[in-house]
């Protein structure tokens, strides 16, 4: 069975897809822009744009009843692989040892022009 999870302190989804969906017990989120729910603005450096991306994760989280800590994989894309170190600065004040698996890497582009999306997988 699965569950359509919708947070509203999160920004919608821009296209033909949920922000997340539980099934089984596994969380998966849908990757998310730095888009500041409130607003629909996005900051500007990487790491403003890391923090809201994972600020926006961490609305779907806690709307599915989830929280970092059960997070177990997560996907970075970077619109410019040389923000690397300033988004792993971010990234590491929002989980703690046993970090969960990760994979990074630059992509042509993101949509909006963001320089960051995180997609995130958690298990209970």
């Amino acid at each position: 069975m699965k569950r359509i999870i919708t947070a509203q302190n999160a920004p919608a989804a821009v296209g033909p897809y949920s922000q997340a969906v539980e099934a089984n017990g596994t969380l998966y989120i849908s990757g998310q822009l730095p888009v500041n729910p409130a607003t629909g603005t996005m900051p500007e450096t990487v790491e403003e744009q890391t923090r809201q991306s994972l600020a926006n994760v961490n609305a779907i989280l806690t709307e599915a009843g989830y929280s970092f800590a059960d997070v177990v994989k997560t996907t970075v894309l970077l619109a410019d692989i040389a923000d690397f170190k300033a988004m792993n600065g971010v990234y590491a004040e929002h989980f703690s040892e046993p970090f969960p698996a990760r994979v990074c890497f630059q992509v042509a582009a993101l949509p909006l022009g963001a320089k960051v999306e995180i997609e995130t997988v958690a298990v209970k």
